[in-house]
């Protein structure tokens, strides 16, 4: 790198060791990320509205929703973490350190691994749905459900720290200067990568979804046709309403795909390409599936709206949610905050707090204001045991 000016370099103090500052004008890019970031709290709300309603109503804890909630927490952190450090890798400097640069690449590859996993999971669980509804009680129950998602986060979490351990050994081979944040890997470790979160997992997708298909359509087929004897439908014709469970998280494995494969593509190209800025588009595509996720929920699956319809009623009944302000002339409402802006939140409180032991309040009147955390907190407890 050339010798530039102190005020373009991320450090000064280290000349040409030292990373250039972006360049790009801030019109340019305010608007862009200005969306980007709104998506991102957008997944982290809705997300959350899922592992609540999936932990909180027994009804809703069967194996299928068990898969999706695991998804929904994947998603959940995507948008939590993931997608705000991936803004701020893309618009400023890295101050945050080697360390901190390490450990967003494993957690980041650590979510990938994982929900690939739970759409995998999700696909045999269809296929056992439709193609063998009598065994499907027997061999798909929760607890065989929870332990293959106990068995693919930990997998994911050992697999990857073997994939990128020679970043953590050496932290600067692949930094061309500091003040970056890039990711680079051998031939051997992203050829293994390629195959194990990749190929085998779509092809397995595909080919079981394949399956379920052609057996949807030759069951929808006998009902138009009204052949199929009536012992045959009381013992091997899955239900109407795995068919449509079926036909919706279809829906949901496509959208992955397609969100999905572009990633792997471009990897296909270079780690050169991989690690440029335009490739950013590819990353928040994939990023944008978490967003995706719930919305697909609320559009075919009817729990998800009756769940939010009673978690609303209860919100408004009981009044657990609202806190009242000393000296403010508005109550606000901190379950709306704490999913569309936390920070806020967590500012709120600490002020709510400053004002009660100022006021001599505390600790009483400051307990009685957070309500909310002693019911919220049971749900994450809840959640947290499952």
């Amino acid at each position: 790198m050339d010798t530039q000016d102190g005020a373009e370099l991320c450090f000064p103090q280290l000349f040409n060791a030292s990373c250039k500052k972006p360049t790009t004008l801030l019109s340019q890019v305010l608007l862009p990320y200005i969306v980007v970031f709104s998506i991102c709290l957008l997944t982290v709300a809705l997300n959350l509205l899922v592992i609540i309603a999936v932990s909180h109503f027994r009804q809703l804890h069967t194996p299928t929703n068990i898969l999706l909630l695991s998804l929904a927490v994947s998603d959940f952190l995507v948008g939590l973490l993931l997608m705000p450090t991936k803004i701020l890798r893309d618009t400023a400097c890295w101050f945050l350190g080697q360390l901190t640069c390490f450990l967003y690449n494993y957690v980041c590859f650590i979510v990938t691994s994982a929900s690939v996993g739970n759409m995998v999971l999700i696909s045999v669980d269809r296929y056992v749905a439709i193609c063998d509804p009598l065994h499907y009680p027997t061999r798909i129950t929760d607890r065989r459900i929870k332990l293959c998602i106990c068995l693919c986060w930990l997998c994911s979490v050992f697999y990857n720290i073997l994939l990128i351990k020679h970043d953590l050994l050496q932290p600067f081979q692949h930094n061309s200067c500091h003040g970056e944040c890039i990711f680079a890997t051998d031939l051997i470790a992203g050829t293994t990568d390629l195959i194990l979160t990749f190929i085998v997992p779509v092809s397995v997708i595909i080919v079981l979804y394949m399956r379920v298909f052609v057996v949807a359509v030759s069951q929808a087929q006998a009902m138009r046709s009204h052949v199929t004897a009536v012992t045959l439908q009381l013992s091997v014709t899955p239900k109407k309403s795995e068919l449509k469970a079926a036909r919706t998280l279809g829906v949901l494995v496509l959208v992955f795909l397609i969100c999905f494969c572009p990633y792997y593509c471009i990897s296909l190209l270079g780690e050169e390409l991989l690690n440029s800025s335009s490739a950013s588009i590819v990353f928040y595509l994939f990023f944008f599936n978490s967003c995706l996720n719930p919305v697909i929920y609320a559009m075919f699956y009817p729990w998800f709206r009756k769940a939010m319809e009673l978690i609303k009623e209860e919100i408004c009944s009981k009044n657990l949610f609202m806190i009242k302000i000393e000296n403010a002339e508005k109550n606000f409402c901190l379950f709306a905050l704490c999913c569309f802006h936390p920070y806020y939140t967590v500012y709120k409180l600490l002020h709510i707090f400053m004002v009660n032991q100022a006021n001599n309040y505390f600790p009483y009147q400051f307990l009685s204001n957070c309500v909310f955390f002693s019911a919220f907190s049971k749900e994450i407890t809840v959640l947290l045991r499952g």
